[in-house]
This record gives C-alpha cells, sequence and structure tokens, in this order.
C-alpha cells in the first residue's frame, strides 16, 4: 500500500509541476504559447513543435481540437471547450463516425489494415499532456488518447458527452490523474484494448455516468488508487478474457444505484448496484476500499459492493483475484461469486452479507 500511496503522490506532483512550470513560464518564451479567448486554440496547436507549452487562458472555446505531435503540453487556465456549430474534419478519435465529434483527440498512427484484428500502433503519440480544461455536452468522448504512449490526463472536468469523460485506447503508459467526469453515456474514465496498459488511475471523481464510474476493458496491468466514484450503475468494471492484473486499492465506491437496461455493447444484462465488478477477468487485487450504500434500483441477476462473474458464457471464467481487506457497509450484498474460475479469494473483508454466505465468515 505504502508503494502505491508513493507512486500515486509522485504522479500528482509530476502533473502539478507541469501546471506550477506553465504557470511561471513567460508569454515570451519561445516553447510557450498563450492562446486567449476569441483565439484559435487548434491554430496554435498546428503551430507548435515538439516541448511546446500552450497555455489557453480563461473563456469559452466553441472548438474540437486534434493533437499528433509530440512532446506538447496543452494547459486550460480555466478554459471550456464546448461544441462548434460547424466540427473540425473528423478524426480518428471518431471511429468512422463523423458525428461522433470529440472534444480533444490526441493520436498517433494507427494501422487498420487488418479488419478482424486490433490496429497496429506502427508510430504512438508520445508524452502529451492535457491539463485544466472544462470539456462538455460533445457527442462523442471528451477527452480521448489514441495509440499514445505515457499520456497525461489531469485535473480536467468533462460533463455531459455522448461517450467517455476521458478514455485511452491502443495506449501504454501514462497517468489519468485527478478529474472529474460525470454525466458521461458510457464511462466517466475508460481505458480499453491495451495489453500493456501500465496506467495508473488516481484522485479521480467519477460521478452520475450513464453506466460506469471507471471502465476497463481489454487492458491489462495498471493501478487505480484513491479514486471516488458514485451514482453509476458499477463504480468500476473490469471487463473482458483480455482484462486484469489491476491493483485496485484505496478507493471509494459508494451508492452506485443508476439502472442499466441489457442494451448497448455491454452486455445482454442489466445492471444496477454494483460496487466493483470483475468479470471474466484475472489476476487483480481488490485491497483497501471502502464500498458502502450500493443499492439496486431494478431487476438484476446479481449485484453486490464487489462482483466476481463469469461475462463470457463460461469460456474464460474470472480466475486468480484477490479481493482482501475491504471495507463494506449497507449494501445490498456486500459480496458476490457465482463461483466460476479457479483460485479467486475472497475473504479478510469488513462485510455482513455474501453469495455464498460463508464470504463474510
Amino acid at each position: 500500500m505504502r508503494r502505491l500511496l508513493v507512486t500515486c503522490l509522485a504522479g500528482v506532483l509530476t502533473t502539478t509541476g507541469v501546471v506550477v512550470w506553465a504557470a511561471q513560464a513567460g508569454a515570451n518564451d519561445p516553447t510557450v504559447v498563450v492562446v486567449n479567448p476569441g483565439e484559435s486554440i487548434q491554430a496554435a496547436i498546428d503551430a507548435a513543435g515538439q516541448h511546446t507549452t500552450i497555455i489557453v487562458k480563461p473563456g469559452t472555446y466553441a472548438e474540437n481540437l486534434s493533437i499528433t505531435t509530440d512532446r506538447i503540453t496543452l494547459v486550460g487556465q480555466g478554459a471550456t471547450l464546448v461544441p462548434p456549430a460547424q466540427p473540425a474534419a473528423g478524426t480518428l478519435c471518431d471511429f468512422g463516425e463523423p458525428t461522433a465529434t470529440n472534444g480533444i483527440c490526441a493520436a498517433g498512427r494507427l494501422d487498420f489494415s487488418d479488419p478482424n484484428a486490433p490496429p497496429k500502433v506502427p508510430d504512438r503519440l508520445t508524452d502529451v499532456k492535457i491539463t485544466g480544461f472544462t470539456v462538455q455536452g460533445f457527442p462523442g468522448s471528451g477527452i480521448m488518447f489514441l495509440g499514445a504512449r505515457n499520456p497525461t490526463i489531469a485535473q480536467n472536468t468533462t460533463t455531459g458527452n455522448g461517450a467517455y469523460g476521458v478514455a485511452s485506447f491502443f495506449s501504454t503508459g501514462g497517468q489519468i490523474v485527478g478529474n472529474t467526469a460525470s454525466g458521461s453515456a458510457e464511462a466517466g474514465v475508460y481505458v480499453g484494448d491495451s495489453p500493456n496498459a501500465q496506467v495508473l488511475i488516481a484522485g479521480n471523481t467519477t460521478n452520475d455516468n450513464e453506466l460506469f464510474g471507471i471502465f476497463l476493458r481489454d487492458a491489462m496491468h495498471g493501478t487505480v488508487v484513491g479514486n471516488e466514484s458514485s451514482g453509476n450503475c458499477v463504480g468500476l468494471i473490469v471487463l473482458g478474457t483480455a482484462s486484469g492484473d489491476f491493483e485496485i486499492t484505496g478507493n471509494n465506491f459508494h451508492e452506485n444505484n443508476g439502472f442499466c437496461p441489457p442494451e448497448g455493447d455491454e452486455g445482454d444484462i442489466p445492471l444496477s448496484g454494483i460496487g466493483i465488478g470483475l468479470a471474466s477477468a484475472d489476476r487483480n487485487a481488490v485491497t483497501g476500499n471502502r464500498i458502502t450504500g450500493n443499492k439496486v434500483s431494478g431487476d438484476v441477476p446479481f449485484s453486490g459492493g464487489v462482483v466476481v462473474v463469469d461475462a463470457s458464457d463460461g469460456i474464460d471464467p474470472p480466475s486468480d483475484n484477490q479481493v482482501v481487506g475491504n471495507t463494506f457497509g449497507d449494501n445490498d450484498i456486500d459480496l458476490f461469486t457465482d463461483g466460476t474460475g479457479q483460485g479467486n479469494v475472497l475473504t479478510g473483508n469488513a462485510c455482513t452479507t455474501s453469495v455464498p454466505p460463508e464470504l463474510c465468515g
């Protein structure tokens, strides 16, 4: 735990250092560009070389942004992004849907030549940082990284976006730290399709999203620490047979009482009242979390503070997960497992109700 908290603190200090450095740098510094209200943020991005910091002054900017240059730092000092009347041309982040405009798309070069496999990433977008923005009301996601290496998404606020608040696909390394994401149609924070994610997700607040607070799908390796999640159908879910090896510790998942009917891309079962879901995921360590007040608000096949279930019709059930030393209270059910898989350990938790009943001693 101590090592995890030190890692988290180091990440927050690194991000804070970016903001402080940018604030102290002068407008005449050749590596710093200042954008004022009425000016174009995208024009500053297009003109920027590597190691440029772009400081965006307070105001509302009707733009959708695209970043494809390495080592750019984009700092919003009270800047708000809203959808423009005429969005800029589509980006890779739209996934071929021109109406799915994203607030900020930061993308490397991807190869989609094999339609039956995930894209290859021959050239990753490296060391791009986005901090301090409010991004609201976009039909796609608020902030999205695609094919990135060591991206940083820190201290942003996303509200009412049509897919994810903050999302990272096909990426490795980096930090998602200190963001607030609410009102997203799918999840506040998403990491997916990343077999070597190695991501730090720390200190985020993900409330009142329509499906999930934090969504990890087909992603491996990372740390989820010090986040707070409520008002979703599920506070956090690790989903998929290629998902796992996450350390999930020191988080607060409470009152995730929304109801998600069985429709869309996330399966054929309704969901509600789940703090943490491990669905066909392997080797996750769920320790030292506070999980309270998660109650169902509709007819669902299972619920619980933590649920460990098979989401793949028995092909690859959840295995080798550890749910140890968590504190539960006022959930409909504290712990639930469907008994599938092997090597799952659910013990030593401060809980009172479980399925099967012996999990809480």
